[in-house]
């Protein structure tokens, strides 16, 4: 068994769920759940068994990592609830989300819809906000992210956003180098207060 880049214990995957999702995006997806159970590193996800987070946990399970769903109770049929893992059930989206970000040391981001983005723009606000340090890690396959980059970006362009914000996440394109972008990233356990904010 390879030897997670330490302090990352467990790995908190945003994704898509959506069925009709590029089969690369799928099979990346898998790949890296079965990357992260050969590591010994834990999956947080959001429970579901469709999409990418689907192919992600059965992957990741199936090679005998361990995994934690966390899925709101009114999206249990809507997102078909992975059960053959440790599943925590709640009742809304902020929990799931809390939950989501206490368990993981690191978050990885790969393609999805309205609710990938809304999920990865909150965790970015609260490390513009000096809430973490847990370091963000963008799986950007054909450069799927690269219109958030852009508006990004445009912020510090227009002095939104300090342009030192830009060095808290990075992009890869290779499922391989999620887990070393993020132990390049630091320590998610030290302290916050690195990233300036306008005032």
């Amino acid at each position: 068994m390879l030897q997670p880049p330490s302090p990352i214990a467990s790995v908190c995957v945003y994704c898509g769920s959506s069925g009709a999702a590029d089969p690369q995006y799928l099979a990346a997806a898998a790949d890296f759940g079965r990357l992260l159970a050969d590591s010994g590193v834990r999956l947080i996800y959001g429970g579901g068994g469709v999409g990418l987070m689907g192919a992600c946990a059965r992957a990741a399970h199936d090679a005998g990592g361990k995994v934690l769903g966390v899925m709101p109770e009114f999206l249990r049929m809507r997102e078909a609830l992975y059960d053959e893992v440790e599943t925590v059930v709640v009742a809304t989206m902020h929990e799931r989300k809390q939950i989501m970000f206490e368990q993981a040391d690191g978050f990885a981001v790969f393609p999805g819809g309205i609710g990938t983005l809304e999920e990865v723009v909150e965790l970015m606000s609260w490390r513009r906000l000096d809430l973490h340090r847990k370091p963000i890690v963008f799986f950007s396959p054909r450069g799927f992210w690269a219109p958030l980059f852009d508006l990004i970006d445009h912020t510090v362009q227009e002095s939104m956003t300090p342009a030192a914000f830009k060095d808290t996440f990075c992009a890869v394109e290779r499922v391989e180098d999620i887990l070393p972008a993020m132990a390049a990233m630091g320590d998610p356990s030290a302290p916050a207060g690195a990233v300036p904010l306008l005032m």
